[in-house]
């Protein structure tokens, strides 16, 4: 029996612009890093407040990163929408959507990371 989530995986070509990018813009924070027995290279994240980890991995030996259009993206809260699209937006990394009014008193965004994965933003408001 499944007992809970534990991590999800993003494959990538350059690992470490996209470290830069979960750390930096994102903020988030690197817990472990390792490479697999297959070498796999892993880097391990969590966001302030889950549980869950994002696992970004690099295995070139699988051939190229594909990343099509509305194929997964993750999903994170953020306090204020327009100062996060600020702060990102200074790093070189500008939302890519919105923000828009979620119609309960926040607003939604999407910023890319590299390689084309869409990560979506939510600014709950005051009517969580």
């Amino acid at each position: 029996m499944i007992t809970k989530l534990l991590h999800t995986r993003y494959r990538v070509k350059d690992l470490e612009k996209t470290v830069a990018f979960y750390r930096d813009v994102l903020g988030l924070e690197e817990v472990r890093r390792h490479t697999s027995g297959r070498g796999s290279q892993l880097v391990f994240f969590k966001a302030p407040g889950s549980e869950e980890e994002i696992e970004l991995c690099k295995y070139d030996a699988s051939g190229p990163v594909v990343v099509g259009p509305d194929l997964t993206h993750l999903a994170f809260e953020v306090d204020n929408i327009e100062e996060f699209a600020k702060r990102a937006a200074a790093k070189g990394y500008p939302l890519s959507d919105g923000p828009h009014p979620n119609g309960r008193g926040g607003a939604i965004a999407f910023i890319d990371a590299p390689e084309g994965y869409e990560i979506e933003l939510i600014e709950r408001g005051e009517d969580r």
